[in-house]
């Protein structure tokens, strides 16, 4: 228990330095009703500035969306300095999509779209950061951000500051069990909500993040240990999203032009 109040108090003074530093006013949250943002949002509002949490509902599964409230609603029942903001972008995902060019179908219209929905949610928590003067903070974790790039790029890849980007799916139910983050939020499979079906992360993946865990804990990158088929299969799931994804986990290229022919010019 000691070590994970030092580890919630570590990010919790991490993320008050930079909010001086950066002469911003408060914080402002996505909340999906997941155990990423949930815990998020709660170490935000520890901090004592203002947290500003958006529920923003595209198409969302009506559970998603009970569990995001009552969240946000548990939050500002125990913080003062948090307050919410519910909206729908499901009528401006909709004109989107219907602007869009007809008679294309498949995988990849899916994939766009889903992708375009973290986009709108990107460009809503920017709207209030800018009226508010608040830091938009991430909610991914480690396995996500750094391991499998499993997000949209300036989506929910798009922020400020990442609160738990350095932590596994795993530390982050520890944290969200200490605080006492809400049972139904606790008890979910992890989803990202992007979808009109109910598939999970597990789903889209193809593994589960425990067993990602465990590849990217314990994979030396010039050796592998001894792995059961199983593992060998996560492993080659791993490898190919950690490759196919390097494009959002990599600085973005920048062509690097010589003096000597720009000074030509």
């Amino acid at each position: 228990m000691e070590s994970i109040q030092k580890l919630s108090h570590y990010i919790e003074d991490w993320l008050t330095k930079y909010i001086k530093k950066s002469k911003m006013k408060g914080f402002v949250v996505g909340v999906s009703g997941g155990i990423d943002s949930a815990v998020t949002s709660t170490i935000c509002a520890r901090t004592g500035y203002p947290t500003l949490c958006l529920e923003m509902g595209i198409h969302q599964n009506v559970s998603q969306i009970s569990k995001a409230r009552k969240h946000i609603q548990w939050l500002e029942e125990n913080f003062k300095n948090v307050s919410h903001q519910y909206l729908s972008l499901t009528k401006l995902f909709d004109e989107f999509c219907y602007t869009l060019p007809k008679g294309i179908d498949g995988n990849k219209k899916n994939l766009a779209l889903a992708n375009s929905r973290a986009r709108l949610r990107m460009t809503t928590l920017y709207y209030f950061s800018s009226i508010n003067n608040y830091l938009v903070a991430g909610t991914g974790n480690k396995v996500e951000d750094f391991g499998i790039g499993f997000y949209t790029k300036y989506g929910d890849g798009g922020v400020d500051i990442s609160p738990i980007a350095d932590l596994m799916k795993s530390e982050v139910f520890v944290l969200a069990k200490y605080f006492n983050v809400i049972e139904d939020i606790q008890k979910s499979d992890p989803t990202d909500g992007l979808w009109d079906d109910d598939r999970t992360d597990e789903d889209q993946i193809g593994a589960t993040y425990d067993e990602i865990e465990f590849i990217m804990k314990n994979i030396d990158k010039k050796s592998k240990k001894v792995l059961t088929t199983r593992q060998e299969k996560v492993y080659e799931i791993y490898k190919n999203l950690n490759s196919k994804n390097k494009h959002k986990m990599n600085p973005i290229p920048v062509c690097k032009v010589p003096p000597s022919l720009k000074n030509s010019i």
